[in-house]
This record gives C-alpha cells, sequence and structure tokens, in this order.
C-alpha cells in the first residue's frame, strides 16, 4: 500500500491530498499572472468567484469594451 501524496492549499493552507487539488491558472498574453493550487472547498469559491465577476453588468454596453477569454 503506497501513500498518497498530500500538498497544501495556496487558498486555506489547508493539507489535502494532491488528487483533491486543482490547479488554477490565469494568463495574459500567454504569460502566467497567477498560478494557484486550491482544494475542492476553494476551487469551488474560486469558481463562484470567478462567475460572479465575469457576469456582464446591465449598465455596460457590448460596444465600449471588449473582452475576449480563451
Amino acid at each position: 500500500m503506497t501513500m498518497t501524496e498530500r500538498s497544501t492549499c495556496d487558498g486555506c493552507d489547508s493539507s489535502v491530498e494532491s488528487p483533491l487539488l486543482r490547479e488554477v491558472r490565469v494568463g495574459v498574453d500567454g504569460k502566467d499572472v497567477d498560478r494557484q493550487v486550491l482544494c475542492p472547498d476553494c476551487f469551488a469559491r474560486w469558481i463562484d468567484r470567478y462567475r460572479t465577476e465575469m457576469q456582464p453588468r446591465a449598465d455596460s454596453s457590448a460596444d465600449s469594451e471588449s473582452l475576449i477569454i480563451d
């Protein structure tokens, strides 16, 4: 029987088994801007925050800015 590797979540500093961790990378123009390894709970919070912040606002017009997510 082998032991599962553990690593630390960048969001909450808890020790988590490596297979449960998720890596989040944000890049701009092919360069990493942010990279985090998150436990399942922190990853779910990151997804919720991302969805909230990326939702178009009712008062913004589509012609004023363009956002391309690749």
